[in-house]
């Protein structure tokens, strides 16, 4: 945790981005780092937990990262929290809250909020839209023998 804060200092210092920093470990070793990269990169995407996860991915030459642990400078995103998800990861440490996030002026918990509501009523409204010109591609890969779950 000591490192991902400090990666989140480091952030700030260079004016990368947020005060966020993350790090991956598996069995005791550090496989992935990233602090927040959201200005440097001009990358909405670019927070510190999906960068340390992309490192991670690197670093294992895999797409599921079960059995490690992220260690985060603040509670996550809820981008962050699903792209943990989607890497398996095994458990989540964080320092900060998102109420900690909030005060400094990001909108962790308002996404939270929303999140809760039913799609067609959040802030950002969300409608599905041709549904059955879809299924062709969900079809196509359930008849590949050879895809890869994830």
């Amino acid at each position: 945790m000591e490192r991902a804060i400090e990666l989140a200092l480091e952030g700030v210092g260079h004016n990368a981005g947020g005060p966020f920093g993350a790090v991956v470990v598996l069995d005791g070793e550090v496989i992935g780092e990233a602090h927040n990269e959201v200005l440097s990169k001009k990358d909405p995407t670019a927070h510190a937990e999906v960068g340390a996860i992309r490192a991670a991915s690197r670093h294992l030459q895999s797409f599921h990262l079960s059995g490690a642990e992220l260690y985060t400078s603040c509670e996550p995103c809820p981008m962050c929290l699903a792209a943990a998800q989607w890497a398996r990861i095994t458990r989540i440490w964080y320092a900060g809250t998102r109420a900690d996030a909030a005060r400094a002026g990001f909108d962790d918990d308002h996404f939270y909020s929303q999140l809760a509501l039913p799609a067609a009523e959040r802030q950002m409204p969300a409608e599905e839209l041709l549904r059955t010109a879809a299924q062709p591609a969900f079809e196509a890969w359930l008849a590949r023998p050879d895809r890869t779950v994830y």
